[in-house]
C-alpha cells in the first residue's frame, strides 16, 4: 500500500506530473499516476494479441491459398507472399514519417487501423462471395490436375485488399510498439526500469494471438473454410481496435516534433555545401541552441560526440542562418545516431531472408510429407508455424527470468548481455537452422526415392514433425535477434525520432522479405539453365531444396562476418550507457525493482 501511495503523488503533495514532455490528446501534461506504465500497455498489448492473430490468420497460410485457390506455382506463390509481406514491413516508413512530422502517434495509428479494418473486410469479401472467390475444382479433384482459373477481376480483388491491408499495417507497426515505450517516463527510475522488459513481455503477449492464428485458424481455413478462416481475423482485427480506443484516457502522448527527414537532410545538404569548410577542434565553437530554446520547445539537447565528424561541419558557423547551411549541434548529433545504425541495419537483411522460409518454404516442405496424427486427423502444414511461436515464448521467458539476472551479476550491464550480442547469438543460430532444413529434406528426398514418390500429389511416407527441430530453432533465434533488434533499433533512435527508428526494424524485415523473393527467383532461373531441372520445381518430390537452404546457411555465414565486423565499431549513444549505468546502480540499491512485468503489476495501483 505504501508504494501505491507513493505513486500517486510526490512526496511534498504536489501533483505528480511527467518529465519527459509526455502530453494528453489536448497538449497538456498529465499525471504521472493516472496515465502511462503496465496500466496503459495493457491495452496496448491487448491491442496487439487480437492484431496479430488477425495479421498471421492471413500470412501463415497466404502460400497454400494461392496454391490450392489461385493455382500458382512454388517460385511465384513463395514470391508473392515474399513480395506482400515485404510491402507490409516497409509502408511502416511512411507511418512513421506521418506520426513524427504531422499528426502524431495516436491518430495516425487510428486513421490506419481504420484502413487496415478496411482491407481485412474486402479480404474476407474475397474469398466468400461467390462472384468474388476462385471456381471450386470440384470434389476429388487435386490442385495439380485442376483447370479452372479465377478470373482477372478475382484476382485483382484478392491482391487489392492485400496492399490495402499493407498499407493500414504500415500506419500502426512503428507507432503502436513506440507508443508502448512511450508510456515509461525515462526521467523517472522506476518507470525506467519496468522499461527494460518492456520489449520482452510485449513480443510475449503478442504471440499469445499469433499461436492461436496457427493452430485454430489455420486448421478452420484447411478443413472448414477460407471464408469463415478469415472472417474471423476480421473480427479479431474489430476487437483490437475496440480494445486500443476504451484505453485512450490512459495513454501518455508525445507532440510531433517535425519531419525526422527533413532534419537529416538538412544535416545532409549544410554539409555538402560547406565540404571544404574546416571543423574546428573545440566542439564549443560548433552552433548549438541554448538549453531554454529547448525547454521551450519540449525538446531535448543531444551533447557532442566525436564520431562521424564530417558531419560536424553543419554545425560551424560560416555567415548565413539558413537551416539548410547551418544546424545546431544536437540535429547533427540525430543524424549521426540514425546514420551510424545503418550498417547494423544492413546486417539484418539476410538474417530476415532466412526468417522468411518460415511462411513459404517450410510450409511448402510440410505439404509433401505425411501429416497424419492418429486415424482421423491431419496437421495442417502451416501449423508447424505454431512451434515457432512456442518455441520463442518459452525462450523469452526463461532469458527474461532467468538468464539475465544471472548474468547481470558478472557484466553488471542491467541487460545481462548487450544487444548487439543478443542479435549475434541469433544469428548464429539461424545459421544452424538452414543446415538443419538442407538434412532434413536431403532424408525427405532419400525416402521419396526409396519409395517411388516422384509425382507432385505423391504423399511421401515420411512424418512432417522431422520439421519440428526447423521450426522450433527459429522461434529461440527470434527470441534472440528480433527482440533485440526491435529493442536496439528504438533505444539508439534520438528523441525525435523513435518511430522512425522503429521502422528501421520493419524496414529490416521487409527488405529481408524483398531480398528473398529476389534470391528465389535468380536461383531457380540459374538452376534451370542449360537443360538442368533446377533447384525449385512446383514438384516438391523432384526438388532440390537441399541445395537451397545449404546455400542460405552459405550466404548467413558471411552475412555473420559482416555483423561482426560492423558491430565491432558501432559506439553505444552516451546518453544510453549514462541510463544503463543510473539503471545499474537503482537494481543494486533497489533489488525489489527488478524489471519484469509481474512485479510493475504489483505495483501498479492499477
Amino acid at each position: 500500500m505504501a508504494k501505491v501511495e507513493e505513486e500517486k503523488g510526490s512526496a511534498d503533495g504536489r501533483d505528480d506530473y511527467t518529465e519527459d514532455g509526455s502530453v494528453d490528446l489536448k497538449g497538456k501534461p498529465v499525471l504521472r499516476s493516472n496515465t502511462g506504465r503496465w496500466k496503459a500497455c495493457s491495452f496496448i498489448v491487448g491491442y496487439e494479441v487480437f492484431e496479430r492473430m488477425a495479421y498471421y490468420g492471413i500470412a501463415s497460410n497466404l502460400v497454400l491459398y494461392l496454391t490450392k485457390k489461385l493455382h500458382e506455382g512454388t517460385v511465384k506463390s513463395a514470391n508473392n507472399v515474399n513480395n506482400w509481406v515485404g510491402t507490409v514491413w516497409m509502408t511502416p516508413i511512411l507511418g512513421a514519417y506521418i506520426a513524427d512530422a504531422h499528426l502524431g502517434r495516436y491518430w495516425t495509428f487510428v486513421i490506419a487501423s481504420a484502413i487496415y479494418l478496411m482491407g481485412m473486410s474486402l479480404l474476407t469479401l474475397a474469398v466468400s462471395v461467390p462472384a468474388l472467390r476462385p471456381p471450386s475444382c470440384g470434389h476429388g479433384i487435386k490442385e495439380g490436375n485442376c483447370k479452372k482459373r479465377a478470373s482477372d477481376l478475382q484476382e485483382g480483388i484478392f491482391y487489392c485488399a492485400l496492399y490495402i491491408i499493407a498499407i493500414g499495417t504500415g500506419g500502426t507497426k512503428p507507432n503502436i510498439s513506440t507508443m508502448g515505450a512511450d508510456q515509461f517516463d525515462d526521467f523517472e527510475p522506476k518507470e525506467r526500469v519496468q522499461k527494460l522488459s518492456f520489449f520482452n513481455w510485449w513480443m510475449f503477449s503478442i504471440f499469445f494471438g499469433t499461436l492461436f492464428s496457427n493452430t485454430f485458424l489455420i486448421y478452420i481455413q484447411d478443413n472448414v473454410g477460407w471464408s469463415l478462416g478469415y472472417g474471423l481475423p476480421t473480427t479479431g482485427l474489430m476487437v483490437s481496435v475496440l480494445v486500443f480506443l476504451v484505453g485512450t484516457p490512459f495513454y501518455r502522448h508525445k507532440l510531433p516534433l517535425g519531419s525526422p527527414f527533413t532534419r537529416i537532410f538538412q544535416v545532409l545538404v549544410a554539409v555538402a555545401r560547406k565540404w571544404n569548410v574546416p571543423v574546428p577542434s573545440d566542439p564549443k565553437e560548433l552552433h548549438e541552441l541554448s538549453l531554454e530554446e529547448y525547454s521551450k520547445s519540449k525538446k531535448f539537447r543531444i551533447d557532442y560526440t566525436p564520431s562521424l565528424r564530417f558531419l560536424d561541419k553543419a554545425a560551424v558557423k560560416s555567415g548565413s542562418n539558413s537551416p539548410w547551411i547551418l544546424c545546431p549541434v544536437t540535429q547533427v548529433e540525430e543524424t549521426k545516431q540514425m546514420i551510424k545504425m545503418i550498417p547494423i541495419l544492413m546486417a539484418t537483411f539476410i538474417p530476415s531472408t532466412l526468417l522468411a522460409q518460415v511462411g513459404t518454404l517450410f510450409v511448402k516442405q510440410g505439404t509433401t510429407l505425411d501429416r497424419r496424427m492418429g486415424p482421423h486427423f491431419e496437421i495442417p502444414p502451416a501449423c508447424l508455424t505454431a512451434f515457432v511461436t512456442v518455441f520463442m515464448l518459452i525462450s523469452i521467458a526463461i532469458y527474461d527470468r532467468y538468464f539475465v539476472p544471472t548474468v547481470r551479476r558478472y557484466t553488471k550491464n542491467p541487460r545481462g548481455i548487450t544487444l548487439l550480442q543478443r542479435m549475434g547469438i541469433g544469428l548464429m543460430l539461424q545459421i544452424i537452422i538452414m543446415i538443419i532444413a538442407c538434412f532434413a529434406e536431403r532424408k525427405k528426398l532419400s525416402v521419396a526415392r526409396e519409395h517411388q514418390k516422384f509425382d507432385q500429389n505423391d504423399t511421401v511416407p515420411l512424418s512432417i514433425f522431422i520439421l519440428l527441430p526447423q521450426f522450433a530453432l527459429m522461434g529461440v533465434a527470434d527470441a534472440f535477434v528480433e527482440v533485440a533488434k526491435l529493442e536496439f533499433f528504438y533505444d539508439q533512435a534520438p528523441y525525435g525520432m523513435k518511430s522512425l527508428g522503429t521502422s528501421y526494424f520493419t524496414s529490416s524485415i521487409g527488405i529481408g522479405h524483398f531480398l528473398g523473393s529476389f534470391i528465389l527467383t535468380i536461383v531457380s532461373d540459374l538452376t534451370r539453365r542449360n537443360g538442368h531441372r533446377g533447384w525449385i520445381l512446383d514438384n516438391l518430390n523432384t526438388s532440390h531444396l537441399d541445395y537451397y537452404y545449404a546455400f542460405l546457411a552459405a550466404l548467413g555465414f558471411f552475412n555473420f562476418l559482416f555483423y561482426l565486423v560492423v558491430t565491432k565499431f558501432f559506439v553505444y549513444n552516451a546518453d544510453v550507457t549514462k541510463s544503463e549505468r543510473g539503471l545499474q546502480e537503482a537494481m543494486e540499491t533497489s533489488p525489489e525493482r527488478v524489471s519484469t512485468k509481474g512485479e510493475a503489476l504489483k505495483t501498479d495501483p492499477s
